[in-house]
């Protein structure tokens, strides 16, 4: 099952923050975290595997899962507990036949025909959005809304994950929206205040 706050930490955020990966993830899991996506859109094979292998001390938590974005070869490889990939990376077919049915596969979405063909498949959960405008891609496709969420909701059952731009201030819209989950970038990682302060409050507000 799903948790209520999705972390993701991207590496070119806190790169460009000069927040350490493992610290950064240390401070989630101190907070309550429970589920970690590491994105790294441009590293090479070693730097994402050196990376993952950096977080391999969170995961002795029975309830902590550690995702890994777009490469499920590359999740297999460094033991993760699922992959998520996007429209331009492998269908959730092949990943799911690359990581074996235990591990997790989550799909992004973007609008309800994408959506409805990941819920035609055997994908552990859905992201959709994003639902505000969001400054953590350069080319974000255009926002859902609020109201997209909600009809994105009557188009699956299945776990439904809603990302871009999402707040302290409108986190809970979104799950009264239909969310499952919120998936949270930068506001994890304020400019005042530590990463687990930011989390806790989060999980406060999930709760």
């Amino acid at each position: 099952m799903l948790p209520r706050l999705y972390a993701i930490a991207d590496a070119a955020l806190l790169q460009s923050r000069g927040v350490g990966l493992a610290a950064y993830a240390a401070d989630l899991r101190a907070a309550g975290v429970t589920l970690l996506q590491y994105r790294n859109k441009s590293g090479s094979v070693r730097e994402i595997l050196s990376a993952m292998e950096s977080l391999r001390p969170l995961r002795s938590a029975e309830n902590f899962r550690l995702i890994l974005n777009d490469r499920a070869d590359l999740a297999l490889l460094a033991d993760a507990d699922g992959v998520h990939v996007g429209q331009q990376d492998l269908a959730p077919a092949d990943a799911r036949r690359i990581v074996g049915p235990v591990r997790w596969v989550g799909v992004s979405t973007h609008n309800p025909a994408q959506l409805e063909d990941a819920d035609a498949t055997d994908c552990d959960y859905i992201a959709y959005g994003p639902v505000f405008a969001t400054a953590s891609k350069q080319n974000p496709d255009p926002v859902v809304g609020l109201a997209g969420l909600q009809q994105a909701r009557r188009l699956t059952r299945k776990p439904l994950v809603a990302i871009g731009g999402i707040t302290l201030a409108n986190a809970r819209a979104v799950l009264d929206a239909g969310a499952d989950s919120v998936a949270v970038i930068s506001a994890l990682l304020p400019v005042e205040g530590s990463p687990r302060q930011a989390a806790e409050d989060f999980l406060a507000i999930l709760r």
